[in-house]
Parts: C-alpha cells; structure tokens; sequence
C-alpha cells in the first residue's frame, strides 16, 4: 500500500501550503493577543465590586462558552457586515469571532490566576499610596500572570489547533489548503497523513515547551 503512495505532490504544494499555515499562525497570535487583553478585562470586572460588571461579565462568559465556536464564527461572519453595512472578510471575522470566543476562556484563567495572588498584596500596595487600579497593574497582575503563562499557552495550542475551522467561512488556513490539494490531486490520504504530522510537531513542541516552564516553577 505505501508504494501507492505518492508524497511528490506535498513537495510540489509547499510554498501553497506555507502560505495556508501563516494564515493558521497569524490569526493564533493575533487572536491570542485579544483574548488576553479581552480576558483581562472580563476578570478584572468579574472580581470588581461593582454587581452590574460583575454580572456582565458572568453572562459573557457563560453565554461564549455553552456556544459552539463554529457557530460563534458563523456569527460574526454574517453579522458584521449587517452591523457596520459592508463584508470585512473571512479572516477579519475570524479574528473577532477567536477573539470574542477565546476571552471567555482566557477570562476564567486570569480570574483563578488573580484570586491565587494574596489580598494581603493589595493591602500593602494601597498602604504605599497606589491607587486599586495601580495596584492591579504594578503588582497583582504581573505576578498573576507569572502563575497563569503555562495555562495560557496551554490555552494557545488549542487555540491553534481550532483555527482549523476557519474552513466554514472560506479562509484558506493550513488544514484547508491542504484539503484543497488533496480534492485537487486526489491524494487524501497522503495530504491528510501530512497535516496530522504538521499539526502533530507543532502542539507537541509548543506542550513539550510549557512542560518544561512548568518543571522550573516548580524547582523554583
């Protein structure tokens, strides 16, 4: 069976495929990127005193994360444009649908990370003189998110992993142009055998990494 294999037509798709996995990469980082500021920002009210934020923030989130993230997409693919009067494009509409998704999850992780830091810290910092929201920025958030780094990329991988379903609204990431070679060569299972393997390196590598940025925290 592997003699009927023919792997030449991954090596003539590279550059195609290249282009499809910068997609995949861009839209990890930029939607990684937004779902922290995001997240920070729906933790930072969820733990406000403040009940109105605190209830927006708890509905968000809620809300985000008993949908679909296929559906979510659909969503902001088909509703921007009804909002503003004019497409944006696959990939803009996914950034924002990522974005939106990923802050309910990021949200939770830097709300556990937040409530691990003591409330003696805030205390001390308020009795120097700082401001809460100075104290959040200077103190509290910065050794948070030292706490919360192997989550959040933990967190990252399955963003990557997700952006494969940018298919829906015709965006061409790695996994479909992949499928797009495939269909057109009629060479399924080599292309698809190829992605695995991709998409394989890739997490294992970006796991191997926090495993080993977990170990020091704890020698440290």
């Amino acid at each position: 069976m592997i003699k009927n294999f023919d792997f030449n037509v991954i090596a003539d798709s590279l550059p195609f495929l290249w282009k499809g996995l910068q997609v995949s990469f861009y839209l990890t980082f930029l939607a990684l990127i937004g779902g922290i500021l995001f997240g920070t920002l729906l933790a930072l009210m969820r733990i406000s005193n403040f009940k109105s934020l605190q209830y927006f923030s708890m509905t968000y989130v809620n809300f985000l994360r008993s949908m679909p993230l296929i559906l979510v997409i659909f969503w902001f693919f088909f509703l921007i444009p009804l909002i503003i009067g004019k497409p944006i494009g696959g990939f803009y509409s996914a950034v924002i649908a990522f974005t939106m998704f990923e802050a309910a999850y990021y949200s939770e992780i830097i709300r556990a990370g937040l409530l691990s830091v003591s409330s003696n810290q805030i205390a001390a910092a308020r009795a120097t003189g700082l401001t809460y929201s100075q104290s959040m920025i200077y103190i509290i958030l910065p050794q948070a998110f030292r706490n919360m780094i192997p989550i959040l990329l933990t967190q990252a991988v399955i963003l990557f992993q997700d952006t494969s379903l940018v298919y829906v609204v015709s965006l061409r990431d790695f996994m479909t142009a992949s499928s797009i070679v495939a269909q057109s060569q009629s060479r399924l299972v080599e292309m698809y055998l190829f992605a695995a393997l991709i998409y394989f390196l890739i997490c294992f590598t970006f796991s191997f990494m926090i495993k080993r940025i977990q170990n020091r925290k704890v020698v440290q």
